[in-house]
């Protein structure tokens, strides 16, 4: 009995002993839990932020253009006849005045000469008639010649004088076909090549001889769309926009199509009243120097034809915001910034419409003074408590 009952002690001392182990191993495994959970919990991210502020940028919006002479002239004769003679060579510039084409002037020699002979012949007539006039009217008043005598003599004056008015005519015309058999060039610049050359026969004010291009100065057409036209008015309205009291202070500023600018800015000389039905554009013009037009070919800056871009200057945005470009992400439903909102990130959808170098310019979605993440947006999503940081140029080089 007595050894049943030291037994019996023993085993309780065992299962005592047992509770206590199992007591602080329960407390030790707890207490790594709590510091396991403490561990595993994620610091608060940084981020790079910049503070919203507003203000007065130059808006230069940019637009497709073509080049255009300042003056294409038409060459054309206005005689019938054989070309006899061209004077210039094709594809070179020529000067007010110079000789292009030579029309066989032989025929209207001719007829000059005959019409000259008969203004002589006419002027005669009207001297002879104007002496026998003399000579009758005092006839009439010693009754030697009749009443009837004296009027026919004041009717052959009137019609020797009609006679002489329609031959001088005649001479005038036949002069001025005479002059121009010969040719010459209305204006300076560059001639293109020749339509017709020696024997051919043209016809007067139809067959079109070749033209002439005035090269300096240059225009350069620009079409703009309504949809621009119609938000410029607005921001007009709104004082979003401003601009020159006339719109013909805007300069534009021409780049080529391999992306080389042209040293000197034209002025907008003309806008169209109407806008055309087939594309929606309203047309510009701008007017640029070009005196390199007058060097020898292939010299030139700037040919007819060539498309370009041309740059408006002279409006300027007041109240604008502008934020780094990398502040701006996108997604389905359009563009979107994260904004820091009493230490927490918030999603904010915003309208970017151009960049201004390295910055978006934002119509609409953010006001100033508020902040906005410019790096560190891959840590971040909706609602987390950030710890904002402000934003230095320098910082984003490195980061």
């Amino acid at each position: 009995m007595y050894q049943t009952l030291r037994q019996s002690i023993m085993q309780t001392g065992r299962t005592i002993t047992d509770i206590r182990t199992g007591v602080l191993l329960i407390a030790f495994l707890a207490g790594c839990s709590m510091q396991s959970s403490t561990d595993s919990q994620p610091p608060v991210p940084q981020v790079y932020v910049t503070t919203v502020t507003t203000r007065t940028i130059v808006e230069e919006p940019e637009f497709i253009g073509q080049t255009e002479s300042f003056r294409p002239v038409e060459i054309r004769s206005q005689v019938n006849g054989i070309i006899k003679k061209i004077f210039f060579t094709e594809g070179r510039n020529i000067k007010k005045g110079d000789k292009l084409y030579l029309i066989d002037p032989v025929p209207f020699n001719a007829v000059y000469k005959n019409s000259r002979a008969m203004v002589t012949q006419a002027r005669a007539r009207l001297d002879q008639a104007n002496k026998d006039l003399a000579r009758v009217q005092p006839l009439l008043k010693q009754k030697a010649v009749s009443k009837k005598e004296v009027d026919d003599a004041v009717v052959e004056v009137r019609s020797a004088r009609a006679a002489l008015e329609a031959a001088q005519n005649v001479m005038i015309k036949a002069k001025f076909d005479l002059d121009n058999t010969l040719i010459t060039a209305p204006v300076e610049g560059r001639i293109n090549r020749s339509q017709f050359y020696e024997g051919r026969l043209v016809e007067a004010q139809t067959n079109l001889l070749t033209t002439i291009d005035q090269l300096d100065p240059m225009y350069v057409n620009v079409n703009i769309p309504e949809s621009y036209l119609l938000r410029l008015r607005r921001e007009l309205s709104e004082h979003k926009l401003e601009r020159p009291e006339s719109i013909f202070q805007l300069s534009g500023v021409m780049t080529f199509s391999d992306g080389s600018i042209y040293p000197e800015e034209g002025l907008l000389d003309f806008e169209d009243i109407v806008i055309r039905p087939e594309t929606g554009m309203l047309l510009g013009r701008f007017v640029f120097s070009n005196p390199a037009g007058k060097n020898a070919p292939g010299e030139a800056h700037l040919y007819p034809g060539q498309f370009v871009k041309v740059r408006i200057k002279g409006y300027s945005r007041t109240g604008a915001i502008l934020i780094p470009q990398r502040a701006v992400q996108q997604q389905p439903s359009g563009s979107f910034v994260y904004v820091i909102n009493e230490g927490k990130a918030e999603l904010r959808p915003v309208q970017a419409s151009a960049w201004q170098g390295n910055e978006w310019l934002i119509e609409s979605g953010l006001q100033a003074g508020e902040q906005v993440v410019v790096e560190g947006i891959h840590r971040i999503h909706p609602g987390v408590q950030v710890n904002p940081v402000p934003y230095q140029q320098e910082e984003s080089q490195t980061s």
